[in-house]
């Protein structure tokens, strides 16, 4: 079985944030496997679904940003998954709206929710993981803009942000993440075609 998280925030209130990237991608992936998140376990809405045989659990942690790695580590624990086997999406300023990375294994690379997830794996860094980038603000408060709402500018970028993403993490499923990774970085953000 493999473990896919979308890391972002509980409520209403924080949907459709940029910090939310993350449960917005699996979303959209969840959709893509004909699956739903309608289980409340490991403090994470969960869904189950397969890929070309493989089991797949699909998680949503409920515990806020900087607490992700609870849920990571409790679905882990109950299924014995090694964190070769686990993805996270998530959401990084420091790249471009709408630009995926994909990266197998490092550091949190400053994203509390990663940084959570990693020390409670037993500080393991080898967790593959796509960062949405969400750009950096040119002024202002950085936590304000990530709990800020995408803009219209922005939300063109988003949806083919997230089809990538749900592509990439298919392809993470069937070939691991060094296909992944050359097959979908280093791609431009694109607008959404009208």
């Amino acid at each position: 079985m493999k473990l896919i998280a979308g890391l972002g925030n509980p409520g209403i209130e924080y949907q459709h944030t940029r910090h939310n990237i993350g449960f917005i991608a699996i979303d959209y992936l969840a959709e893509r496997l004909g699956a739903e998140f309608n289980k409340s376990k490991f403090f994470a809405l969960t869904a189950q679904a397969s890929y070309h045989g493989e089991k797949l659990l699909l998680l949503k942690p409920q515990t806020f940003m900087n607490l992700s790695g609870k849920a990571v580590r409790a679905a882990a624990d109950f299924y014995k998954i090694d964190p070769s086997e686990i993805l996270i999406i998530f959401d990084d300023m420091d790249l471009p709206c709408g630009q995926l990375r994909i990266r197998q294994k490092g550091s949190a690379g400053g994203h509390n929710g990663m940084k959570d997830i990693i020390s409670q794996m037993g500080n393991n860094q080898n967790i593959s993981r796509f960062r949405l980038g969400i750009s950096h603000p040119l002024y202002g408060d950085p936590a304000a803009y990530v709990l800020g709402r995408f803009s219209d500018e922005e939300k063109l970028l988003l949806r083919p942000a997230v089809e990538d993403a749900a592509d990439a993490a298919l392809c993470w499923i069937e070939m691991g993440t060094a296909a992944a990774m050359n097959r979908f970085n280093g791609k431009a953000a694109r607008p959404l075609e009208k």
